[in-house]
């Protein structure tokens, strides 16, 4: 019986990989030249920095909410024309109620310590910070105990309210809904005011420093 239990929680690790490899993403070159991209933008943009989470936590840097909503907003039109022409596709979770709260929870206290989300957290751990490289196996270890016990945390997951997307719940009106969502989110960015929380280990705020003494 034993022996089962554990040749089902090496399959379903296996099947984890092998859903990740099956996703068709392309090639790993491709994926290596959009890494160096997105790392490359969030150091020029400096939201890795723990200042810029902690300023965006308490409304006194707004650099993080700029980027997000501009982004999100410019995917949000490019990967529905990506989808029509079928350059692209994705693949919709279902709505768990109970574990999206949960997770939420979590997601949030994590980010208030350790001042970093799984976008810059790499980021940070190629630069050396120690503090988020703990962060992340920490992360890597509690994945594996939800994988391996999610049998049992069923039971927190609550009611399943299945997969449900903007465009789904507008038939007619797919494309202008689409349109819409990432037009207004674009505005929201462009009409946030940019404020920013000075970085105290950037050098040249010590530059500063030392010139203004």
């Amino acid at each position: 019986m034993m022996y089962n239990k554990d040749t089902g929680t090496i399959d379903r690790i296996i099947s984890m990989f092998a859903t990740v490899q099956d996703e068709h993403h392309g090639s790993v070159l491709l994926v290596f030249i959009l890494g160096i991209l997105f790392g490359s933008i969030i150091q020029f943009t400096k939201v890795h920095k723990f200042e810029k989470i902690a300023g965006f936590s308490m409304l006194k840097d707004t650099v993080v909410p700029k980027m997000l909503f501009l982004a999100i907003g410019i995917a949000s039109i490019g990967l529905y024309i990506m989808i029509q022409l079928g350059w692209a596709s994705y693949h919709i979770k279902p709505i768990i109620l109970g574990g999206l709260i949960i997770g939420g929870i979590l997601f949030g206290i994590s980010m208030a310590i350790f001042g970093k989300c799984p976008g810059t957290g790499p980021v940070s751990v190629a630069e050396g910070r120690i503090d988020v490289l703990v962060g992340s196996i920490g992360g890597i270890f509690g994945g594996l105990v939800f994988t391996l016990f999610y049998d049992k945390l069923k039971i927190i997951m609550g009611p399943n309210l299945g997969k449900l997307n903007l465009p789904g719940l507008l038939d007619h009106y797919q494309s202008i809904a689409v349109l819409l969502f990432g037009l207004f989110l674009i505005t929201i960015s462009i009409l946030i005011p940019l404020r920013e929380e000075i970085d105290h280990d950037d050098p040249g705020y010590e530059a500063e420093e030392l010139t203004s003494k």
